[in-house]
């Protein structure tokens, strides 16, 4: 896939319907049998399947931790026969979009939570995708299609354990709705949860989140003692529910996005160079992957003239195309027209360690991020897939 002429030639689009992360509920649904799925990533059949998705677990940083992890890396020394050891986290690879693929099992130009936060074009505005939904906008308007949780309660049981200002979040709401919602404060707790709500007879299938590891990677970067103490805590978690599931339990393990570290010196106000936002109405999405959204009635002369404005000044360190070369190549899947209108006019994705912001309007703590992701590096979209049967040794007894 290639941008315009004089940027550098885009990254192939996520491998959606092959090997993303749009594929992992929706494998695990088929290989318990409920209709209307198929297996992409050739899971084993199963009775029982807990999906743990490990919140900003890039492959590469879990094969450059593997000291950190010994249950894990007994896991994939192992073996999963043909399933994949990794998959393309969706585009941007941010929170929002890759959470949504993973709940509905569609590309983010289906689903259309295209970025941390877009523009609403109903009301000129933006809005955010995750944590601060914006009140005019309905989640299940936003988001209407039906989410795999949704369309497998039919067949089995289904269950969420997480933390619990996620029950009734608007993300849920959006993109992870369907089946019962188990919560738990600390990890211990949540894995208890999870060993209880599965005991019964029937088929089950279980999505099991954990966000501290992306939480420690923005406050204090991925390379930091404070990610790797999270990363064993997930390594602890993940051998517990090896444990205390119901024995043959399929357990997966994978991730919505990678991350990487952005120095204080590389994180920059792009809103101070009056180039660099000449004829844009409003900004959005992530420091790593930012929207445009043009004025009304700006030509292609001057659209050109911004994407050369970005190129000039930062040259290889970014993706800078249109939204029309986004769609083209498949970056957000087949796009449907409400989703389109979304997604910036022109886009801007780092290559480097680089994050770049419009200072008027996020909040200064933004600066201090120091774990970044959402553009279309590989660190950032590559994501593990582990797949192991539990041992179940200490598993509750019904």
């Amino acid at each position: 896939m290639t941008a315009a002429a004089g940027s550098s030639p885009l990254p192939p689009a996520p491998a959606f319907g092959h090997r993303s992360i749009a594929e992992v509920l929706t494998s695990a649904a088929a290989s318990l049998g409920v209709p209307g799925f198929e297996n992409k990533l050739h899971l084993p059949p199963a009775q029982r399947v807990c999906v743990v998705l490990a919140d900003g677990l890039g492959r590469n940083l879990l094969k450059q931790k593997t000291a950190h992890t010994p249950f894990l890396r007994s896991v994939l020394q192992a073996g999963q026969g043909s399933v994949p050891v990794s998959l393309d986290s969706a585009f941007p690879s941010t929170t929002a979009a890759s959470l949504a693929s993973f709940g509905t099992g569609l590309p983010a130009g289906q689903h259309g939570m295209v970025g941390y936060d877009v523009l609403d074009p109903d009301q000129d505005r933006v809005v955010n995708m995750l944590g601060n939904w914006d009140a005019g906008v309905d989640p299940q308007t936003w988001q209407p299609f039906p989410t795999v949780f949704e369309r497998a309660a039919d067949h089995v049981d289904v269950t969420t354990v997480s933390l619990p200002q996620f029950s009734t979040s608007a993300m849920t709401q959006a993109a992870l709705r369907g089946g019962r919602f188990v919560t738990g404060i600390t990890s211990h707790a949540r894995t208890g949860a999870a060993a209880e709500a599965m005991a019964g007879t029937g088929p089950s299938l279980m999505y099991f989140y954990v966000n501290e590891l992306d939480k420690a990677g923005h406050r204090y970067g991925c390379q930091s003692p404070q990610w790797e103490h999270q990363l064993e805590e997930l390594d602890a978690t993940v051998r517990r529910l090896n444990a205390t599931l119901p024995p043959g339990t399929t357990v997966l393990l994978t991730a919505d996005h990678g991350m990487v570290d952005v120095p204080e010196s590389q994180r920059i106000d792009y809103s101070a160079d009056p180039a660099l936002i000449a004829g844009v109405r409003h900004t959005a999405g992530e420091p790593r992957m930012v929207h445009l959204y043009l004025e009304d009635g700006t030509d292609d002369v001057a659209r050109a003239r911004l994407l050369e404005s970005w190129r000039s000044r930062f040259g290889d360190r970014i993706w800078a195309f249109t939204r029309e070369e986004a769609i083209a190549g498949g970056l957000f899947g087949d796009v449907r027209a409400e989703a389109a209108l979304r997604i910036g006019h022109v886009m801007i994705a780092a290559r480097d360690s680089l994050a770049l912001y419009d200072t008027r309007r996020v909040r200064p703590t933004a600066l201090e991020v120091v774990g970044q992701h959402g553009s279309l590096t590989k660190a950032e979209r590559e994501v593990p897939l582990l797949c192991f049967k539990a041992d179940g040794k200490k598993a509750p007894r019904r």
